[in-house]
């Protein structure tokens, strides 16, 4: 499986951002993304140039809108064409999903926490859901710097509610950029997972993210397996064998985008967590280079799990690193 590091929520001047599209996929390919989705406010028209600022600089851009009310924001990523947001209301979200959904695109909450009027318009989100379910993923880390802030802990806090209630949403970052201007605070990158590299990229990423294969750092990737009955399941997969044994297989890269974070301190503490809590946990050394590490586990209870990376980061122990889940029928 390759892993595409990708900036899932960013604006040009289309919206509200400083930068042109062709200036955004510059300065996203200089922090060593390969991917970045266009979300500017409720219009797609920064798109008009795509194909030729793809082709210049050598990135893949995600069509999207990021559906900007007084209610709340939803990122919209992969769409074939423009869905109008001017209907949406606080008991109607759904249709718009259903919309998107049509489209060929997914539909997530954007930073659901985040203060909202008057300071931010409507960033904070008050849409009635119905069923998450219809929902692909919940942006759990917004701006830079994300695992300190509080309105990030809400919305990371929400996904693992919903994930134990039997939900099966992805997790995501996106800095919400809007200028390249340079910044020293760690920035996240969500890496999604592509099943065929024969298809192209941006029709494949849209899909890892729609399938959950989706995986979030500010520095390392954090990758997770499972094997049971001889079968291998990736991020984002049911593990269909209940009641039995299963092998989790948690391996860290440390070679990714090199020379664009850095992790200072020699210990750091690796888990695999659930909905039954912590499941393993171990103390890594990320001078000794791409680490792999094996758990047996019973499966029984379990509804999903994941892995977490937590450690020292500017003198703040935080979380540094998460895959989205491996889920049990």
């Amino acid at each position: 499986m390759r892993w595409l590091a990708c900036e899932l929520h960013a604006h040009t001047l289309h919206s509200d951002g400083k930068m042109t599209l062709s200036e955004l996929a510059t300065a996203a390919t200089e922090l060593g993304f390969e991917c970045v989705a266009l979300t500017d406010h409720n219009t797609m028209s920064g798109l008009a140039d795509k194909a030729e600022v793809e082709s210049r600089a050598g990135i893949t851009i995600l069509p999207g809108m990021e559906w900007t009310t007084f209610h709340g924001h939803m990122v919209t990523v992969g769409l074939s064409a423009y869905v109008d947001w001017r209907e949406a209301n606080p008991g109607n979200i759904h249709e718009g999903v259903s919309a998107v959904h049509a489209r060929g695109g997914v539909a997530g909450l954007a930073h659901p926490f985040r203060i909202g009027s008057p300071a931010c318009t409507g960033c904070y989100w008050e849409y009635e859901v119905q069923d998450w379910n219809d929902f692909d993923y919940i942006e759990v880390w917004s701006g830079t710097f994300a695992p300190i802030k509080t309105d990030n802990s809400r919305a990371f806090a929400l996904w693992t509610d919903k994930l134990n209630e039997g939900f099966r949403l992805a997790a995501t970052s996106g800095r919400d950029w809007h200028a390249a201007s340079e910044t020293d605070e760690p920035i996240s990158v969500t890496y999604l997972g592509l099943d065929d590299e024969a298809r192209p990229v941006g029709n494949e990423a849209v899909e890892a993210l729609r399938r959950g294969r989706v995986s979030v750092t500010l520095g390392p990737l954090l990758t997770l397996e499972a094997e049971s009955v001889g079968a291998v399941y990736a991020i984002g997969d049911a593990v269909l064998a209940a009641e039995c044994a299963v092998t989790a297989r948690i391996a860290i890269d440390f070679s990714v985008r090199q020379g664009l974070w850095s992790l200072p301190d020699p210990c750091y503490r690796l888990s695999l967590t659930s909905n039954k809590g912590l499941l393993a946990e171990r103390i890594i050394d990320p001078t000794d280079g791409t680490l792999e590490w094996q758990v047996a586990l019973p499966t029984e209870g379990l509804i999903w799990m994941r892995a977490e990376l937590r450690g020292n980061v500017r003198g703040v122990n935080a979380m540094i690193a998460f895959t989205n889940a491996i889920y049990f029928d």
